[in-house]
C-alpha cells in the first residue's frame, strides 16, 4: 500500500474537550492541512480526567458551518440504543446537506459507557451486532430516498417513515469492525470500514464479504509534546483505558469503572504503547502500520484537551509532511 493515496484526518474527541473548543479546533485542523475530520459520539468520558462529553450532532452541524473543505464523520455513532436508527438517517441526510456533501456517517455497536444512559438493559455482543444489522437496513432505506418505509423488525419497528430533506449524494456509510460477523456485515452493507488497530486481517474479510475497492478509515491516538515525558504523563492520564481492548471497553459502564480496570496500568506501559513526543519520526512509525495494513485514511488523535493548538501547528509544520513522504 502507498501512501500516496492515504488521507490523513483530525479527531475531535468531545470527551476531552468542549464543544466550541472542538469546532475551534477542526477550523484550525482544516488550515492545517488535514483531508478528513472525524468526531466522537459519547455521552460520557472514558476517564473523569478527560472531563467532556458534547452531543457530537450539534458540534458537527457547528462545524459543518464553520468549515470550508475538510470532511466530517461520526466515529462512531451506535444507532440501537440511545438514538433510534429512523432519527440517526434524519440527523445524518440534514448534516449532508449542511456540509455540502462532506459528510460520512460512521455507525458501530456502540459501549455501555455511553448507551446504558437510557435505562435499558446493556445486550449481549450477539444481540449487539443483531441490533446493528437491522438498524444498518433501515437507515440505508430511508438514505437512499425510500419514500415510505415500514419495518416490523426483532429489535426496531419504523412506521411509514421518509427524509423529506435529502442531500445531493447519497451519505456513505461507515461500519466499525473488529472480528469476522463486523467484517461481514461493512463488506455487506456498508460504504467504507472503520477500525482502531492495524490489522490486515480485517481488511482482508472486508473485502471477501464485498468490500474491495471501499476506503478503510483507521484511527490511531498519539500525545505530541515538545517534553516526553510531558507527553507520556498526559497519555497516561488521559488514555490509559486504550489498552484494555475491545471487549472490555464495550461493557464497562462508567468513567470509574475505567479508572478501577486501569488502576495497575504504568505511565512507562503506556508510553510504549502509544507515540508521545516531539519525534515525529516516533509517530509516523506508528501511523505506518495502519498504512501497511491498507488502511486508505488514518484520524489522528492528539491527546489532551488543552493540546491542540501546539499539536496542529506542528503537524502542519512537521508531521503531515512527513507523512505524505512516506
Amino acid at each position: 500500500m502507498h501512501s500516496a493515496m492515504t488521507r490523513f484526518g483530525y479527531t475531535m474527541m468531545t470527551e476531552q474537550s468542549r464543544p466550541d473548543r472542538l469546532v475551534a479546533d477542526v477550523v484550525a485542523a482544516e488550515a492545517a492541512g488535514f483531508d478528513f475530520s472525524v468526531c466522537s459520539d459519547h455521552f460520557q468520558p472514558w476517564l473523569a480526567e478527560q472531563g467532556h462529553a458534547g452531543y457530537a450532532w450539534a458540534i458537527l452541524g457547528a462545524a459543518a458551518q464553520a468549515t470550508e473543505r475538510i470532511g466530517l464523520m461520526t466515529y462512531v455513532t451506535c444507532p440501537t440504543m440511545r438514538y433510534h436508527p429512523a432519527i440517526v438517517a434524519q440527523k445524518a441526510a440534514t448534516l449532508g446537506i449542511l456540509s455540502g456533501n462532506r459528510f460520512r456517517l460512521g455507525l458501530g455497536s456502540g459501549e455501555n459507557l455511553n448507551e446504558h444512559v437510557v435505562g435499558e438493559r446493556w445486550p449481549a455482543v450477539g444481540v449487539r451486532l443483531e441490533m446493528l444489522v437491522e438498524a444498518v437496513q433501515i437507515i440505508a432505506r430511508l438514505l437512499d430516498g425510500v419514500q415510505s418505509v415500514n419495518h416490523r423488525g426483532a429489535h426496531f419497528d419504523v412506521e411509514q417513515a421518509k427524509l423529506w430533506d435529502l442531500p445531493t449524494e447519497r451519505i456513505p456509510i461507515g461500519i466499525a469492525v473488529s472480528g469476522e460477523q463486523s467484517c461481514r456485515l461493512a463488506g455487506r452493507h456498508g460504504d467504507l470500514m472503520i477500525a482502531v488497530e492495524p490489522n490486515a486481517a480485517l481488511g482482508e474479510m472486508f473485502d471477501a464479504a464485498g468490500g474491495a475497492g471501499k476506503p478503510r478509515v483507521g484511527q490511531l491516538a498519539l500525545s505530541y509534546d515538545a517534553d516526553r515525558e510531558t507527553a507520556v504523563r498526559r497519555a497516561h492520564e488521559q488514555f490509559r483505558w486504550f489498552g484494555l481492548g475491545w471487549k472490555v471497553n464495550a461493557d464497562l459502564p462508567n468513567p470509574e469503572s475505567f479508572d478501577a480496570a486501569t488502576a495497575f496500568v504504568e505511565p512507562r506501559q503506556v508510553g510504549e504503547a502509544l507515540s508521545c513526543g516531539p519525534d515525529v519520526e516516533e509517530h509516523v512509525e506508528a501511523i505506518r502500520r495502519f498504512v501497511d495494513a491498507g488502511f486508505t485514511e488514518v484520524a489522528l488523535v492528539q491527546i489532551g484537551g488543552a493540546h491542540q493548538e501546539p499539536f496542529l501547528r506542528w503537524a502542519e509544520a512537521e508531521l503531515l509532511p512527513a507523512l505524505r513522504s512516506l
